[in-house]
């Protein structure tokens, strides 16, 4: 697995990889719909233009992003 920027972009764009899923965003929602698609085995392209978790997900409902003080 690489951890590359240039080098994932190299071999996303590439058409060697087939995948089941392209979730674009990577805040908090678009993580957890990866990790859950990938752990029921389908392969998944992930797209964020900057750094993962940012912080999208955190400014739309505050569901995912609320914290334990939304627990009480």
């Amino acid at each position: 697995m690489s951890f590359n920027r240039d080098e994932t972009i190299a071999q996303l764009t590439s058409g060697n990889e087939v995948f089941d899923f392209a979730i674009i965003g990577g805040g908090a929602t678009g993580l957890g719909a990866a990790v859950d698609a990938a752990a029921r085995g389908h392969r998944v392209a992930l797209i964020e233009q900057a750094d993962f978790s940012k912080g999208t997900s955190s400014r739309s409902t505050k569901l995912v992003h609320g914290g334990v003080r939304y627990l009480r």
